[in-house]
C-alpha cells in the first residue's frame, strides 16, 4: 500500500483482541479462533479490511520473544491477505526491538505496519527523536517496516512530529493520552501522517477534532458496535457514533477504572459471562486475573446492552 491508501485503512477500527491463556501459557488455537470471530463479523461500511493489532489490551509485554514472533505468524496466517496486520513492539531495549522486526518482516504474512509501544525506564523525550529516525530509517530501508507510534505522554508530542515528518517509515501516531492533544498533533503532523485515537471506542469527540480511526479492545466483544461508531464517523454523523458509544461505556468504564486496571480482565470477564462459544476466553492472564466478585457483577450488567453487537 501506498501512504495515502495505508492512512485510509487506518481510518478504521484497529481491533486488539486479548489473547488468551490456559494454564499459564498462550492458547494459540483460542486465539486463532478468536481472530477468525474477527475476520467473519466485520460489518465496515464500503468492503473495508479488518485491521487487527497485536498490542497491549493482547498482553503483549508479558509474551516471551518466541511467542511474539509465534502469535504474529498465527494471527496473519489466519487472516491472510484479507484483513490488516499490525504488530505492537516494545522499544526496551531497542534491539531487541530491531531483531523482532527483522524476524517478523521475514515470515510469510508479514505485518503490513508495527506500533512503537511507548518507552519505559529512563529517557530524555527529546532525544529519542535520533534512536528512533535511525531505528525506523534501517528498518523501512531493509525491512520495507512501516511504524505508527503511540503516544502516552505529551512530553513526546514533539520529536512524534518531528519523526513522522522527517522519516517515510513513521506513518502516524496513536493518541493514549487525551482528547486535547489531537489538533496540535494534526496541527503539527499535517499531510504527513495520520492521527488515530488509542483510548478505546468512546472516540467521538477525538474524531470531531480530526483525529482519524480508533482502537477497540472490547471488539471480541461487541464488533458491530466499534464497527458502527467507525462507520458514523466516516460519514460524518458524529450523533449516530455518541448513541452507539452510550452503549458501550459501561464495559468501557470498568476497563479504564483505575488506571487501566481491567482493561484486559473486565474483556476476558464479559467474554466469560456473555456465554459465546464463537470466542475463546482462556482464564486470565499474567498480571490479569479473573475479576473480583463484586466488579464481575457490574460486568454483567454493563453487557447486556451488548449482545445484539455480538
Amino acid at each position: 500500500m501506498n501512504a495515502n491508501t495505508l492512512y485510509d485503512t487506518l481510518n478504521s477500527v484497529t481491533a486488539i483482541p486479548i489473547v488468551p491463556f490456559r494454564g499459564g501459557a498462550i492458547d494459540f488455537g483460542g486465539h486463532r479462533k478468536n481472530i477468525r470471530y474477527l475476520m467473519d463479523n466485520n460489518y465496515l461500511e464500503g468492503n473495508r479490511k479488518r485491521v487487527i493489532g497485536i498490542a497491549g489490551t493482547s498482553l503483549i509485554h508479558h509474551f516471551s520473544f518466541e511467542d511474539k514472533m509465534r502469535v504474529i505468524k498465527e494471527t496473519g496466517e489466519e487472516m491472510g491477505d484479507d484483513g490488516v496486520l499490525m504488530s505492537g513492539i516494545v522499544p526496551n531495549p531497542l534491539s531487541d526491538c530491531e531483531e523482532l522486526v527483522k524476524r517478523q518482516s521475514a515470515i510469510n504474512r508479514p505485518p503490513d505496519v508495527y506500533l512503537i509501544m511507548p518507552l519505559t525506564g529512563v529517557a530524555d523525550h527529546e532525544a529519542t527523536y535520533n534512536d528512533y529516525i535511525n531505528f525506523a530509517d534501517k528498518l523501512g530501508r531493509t525491512c520495507g517496516a512501516r511504524f505508527l507510534l503511540y503516544m502516552r505522554s505529551k512530553d513526546y508530542m514533539n520529536p512524534i512530529i518531528r519523526l513522522i515528518k522527517d522519516s517515510p517509515y513513521m506513518i502516524g501516531v496513536k493518541v493514549g493520552t487525551s482528547e486535547e492533544d489531537v489538533h496540535p498533533l494534526i496541527e503539527g503532523i499535517g499531510n504527513h501522517g495520520i492521527v488515530m485515537w488509542g483510548i478505546g471506542d468512546r472516540s467521538t469527540q477525538a474524531a470531531e477534532q480530526g483525529a482519524k480511526g480508533h482502537t477497540s479492545g472490547i471488539a471480541l466483544v461487541a464488533p458491530r458496535a466499534a464497527d458502527e461508531i467507525n462507520n458514523a464517523q466516516r460519514r460524518g454523523d458524529y450523533g449516530a457514533s455518541t448513541i452507539v458509544e452510550a452503549h458501550i461505556s459501561g464495559l468501557e468504564d470498568l476497563r479504564f477504572m483505575n488506571g487501566r486496571q481491567f482493561n484486559y480482565s473486565a474483556v476476558i470477564e464479559a467474554m466469560i459471562i456473555g456465554g459465546w462459544n464463537d470466542v475463546v476466553a482462556g482464564e486470565g492472564g499474567p498480571f490479569n486475573p479473573r475479576l473480583p466478585s463484586d466488579v464481575a457483577i457490574k460486568v454483567a450488567g454493563a453487557i447486556e446492552v451488548l449482545r445484539d453487537y455480538h
